[in-house]
């Protein structure tokens, strides 16, 4: 087997409701994770609980799949 070659050291922190910051190594900036739509609804998430609407971490997984 061969040795790792990369260990991301990524955070998470889930602020209200679905919002959660991710800290991620490459980013300077801290990247926002919530639901929006479609998803909000699927999971029934009233509108008034998405205090910040923002992209969902599975928009994030097709976007590097895409890539």
């Amino acid at each position: 087997m061969s040795d790792v070659v990369y260990v991301s050291k990524s955070r998470i922190v889930r602020k209200t409701g679905p919002l959660r910051i991710a800290y991620l190594p490459g980013e300077p900036q801290p990247v926002h994770f919530s639901v929006h739509g479609a998803i909000a609804e699927h999971y029934n998430v009233p509108p008034e609980k998405i205090s910040e609407s923002h992209a969902a971490t599975i928009d994030y997984v097709i976007a590097a799949t895409a890539g």
